[in-house]
């Protein structure tokens, strides 16, 4: 019996329109099967993802969602000068800066970072160059401001 193929999305000189279907059923969310992002590290796989709006200033991309207050794994696109207000981590949060930095209440971070934010704590964010992160969260952020 054959196992199911891991969802993954392409590369960026990899996608047409979505013709991938696993790329389609993990950018949908959809996909019961792993979800595998080859060489993050070299380039975020844009084509592929469906940016959204998040905040003024930045875009979201989700990888997955479940039912609130679940967990969430979504890329984050700040333009430079970006802002997120003061937010309180209801969960733990696991952030990877990918491309870029970004400014919070422990200083300047710079691509290659692992940040870990335990439930309790709270920070603003800044990208004054701009970045890509890949973001976390086990439960919802409360926005203070």
């Amino acid at each position: 019996m054959s196992q199911p193929r891991p969802a993954t999305l392409p590369l960026p000189h990899e996608a047409s329109n979505h013709t991938n279907p696993d790329a389609s059923a993990a950018a949908g969310m959809t996909a019961s099967v792993p979800i595998i992002l080859h060489n993050l590290l070299s380039g975020i796989p844009e084509p592929a993802l469906e940016w959204e709006p998040f905040r003024d200033g930045i875009e979201i991309a989700r990888l997955y969602r479940t039912a609130s207050p679940g967990p969430v794994a979504a890329f984050l696109r700040y333009s430079p000068g970006a802002r997120l207000e003061r937010h309180e981590h209801t969960g733990f949060e696991h952030i990877l800066i990918l491309s870029g930095s970004q400014t919070d209440d422990n200083g300047e971070h710079v691509a290659g970072t692992l940040l870990i934010h335990p439930p309790g704590t709270s920070h603003a964010i800044v990208s004054e160059r701009g970045c890509v992160v890949l973001a976390f969260w086990e439960r919802p952020v409360s926005f203070l401001e």
